[in-house]
């Protein structure tokens, strides 16, 4: 009985952190597209206090990041002390914040929130005035490495000139969307590690310039990329999504699956018990496998 126990917890829990990186990951997704979308007007605002319920705490910067302040006990000293964690992107932040507590907190904003006060964020207020001053200069240090690290779009005169920044600011997102994507192989990786010593390695492609699997360690494969001759080994998440879209490896994985385990494909195209003369089963008409 125990055992049983066991196995269905097991089966629960490994479910449960499925749909948890799934929600995280569409949740980081959307909250990321508001981000993006508002960024301008974050920008002229000077950032926006979202949390300020003491001892909790969050703000979004100027540049889009966020400000998350708490409070640990310090032993060595005998002091509560107060500490700011800059995150750096909304996947991050959905990891310790309810998306839609965020979003509200957006809606909710009246203009005494707007701006930041470095004393508050960093806590000098409650006389951390040194950590306070460190803090404040690594959110100098993070702006800094922000700025540096954004798109520089060329001032254009001409259609030719406005072509060309059109062009590198196009490939600069492009590297930005692939990182996203990553993520969601990472993600996927993750979720489906109990999983792969059980059923083996998948192939998922298999032509003559290109080869992907799926197997303990998550995602394998090799390519021959256009112009060249020689095999290229891609295995990160990053590398992957450099020659695959996300969304065509997941269903083709799920077409491989139903080919190695038909009967998965028999289970969930099976009708239901009370289904009428009406459903697309019976007229013949049973779902593409993965799609």
């Amino acid at each position: 009985m125990e055992g049983r126990r066991n196995a269905l917890l097991a089966d629960m829990a490994r479910d449960a952190e499925i749909e948890r990186t799934d929600f995280l990951a569409r949740a980081g997704e959307q909250l990321d597209r508001f981000m993006s979308s508002h960024q301008g007007r974050i920008r002229q605002l000077g950032g926006l206090v979202l949390i300020d319920d003491d001892p909790e705490y969050l703000a979004v910067a100027p540049d889009g990041t966020f400000r998350s302040r708490s409070r640990v006990y310090d032993e060595s000293r005998g002091d509560w002390i107060t500490e700011t964690e800059i995150i750096d992107t909304a996947a991050e932040l959905v990891e310790i914040y309810n998306p839609a507590d965020i979003l509200q907190a957006f809606a909710e904003a009246q203009a005494e929130d707007v701006g930041l006060d470095e004393a508050a964020v960093t806590g000098d207020a409650e006389g951390t005035e040194e950590a306070g001053a460190t803090e404040a200069d690594a959110y100098a240090e993070a702006a800094d490495q922000w700025a540096a690290g954004q798109p520089a779009v060329a001032e254009a005169r001409d259609e030719s000139s406005a072509a060309q920044a059109l062009y590198e600011l196009a490939l600069d997102f492009q590297d930005r969307s692939q990182r996203t994507e990553g993520g969601l192989i990472e993600g996927f990786e993750n979720a489906a590690g109990a999983l792969l010593g059980l059923v083996g390695t998948v192939v998922i492609v298999d032509d003559d310039d290109e080869h992907l699997a799926l197997g303990v360690g998550g995602f394998r494969g090799r390519v021959i990329p256009e112009g060249e001759t020689g095999w290229q080994d891609i295995s990160s998440p990053d590398q992957i999504v450099r020659f695959y879209d996300p969304t065509d490896v997941f269903g083709d994985l799920a077409e491989a699956i139903v080919d190695a385990y038909p009967a998965v494909a028999r289970d969930s195209e099976e009708p239901d018990a009370d289904a009428g003369d009406g459903s697309a089963a019976s007229a013949g008409e049973a779902p593409e496998p993965g799609r």
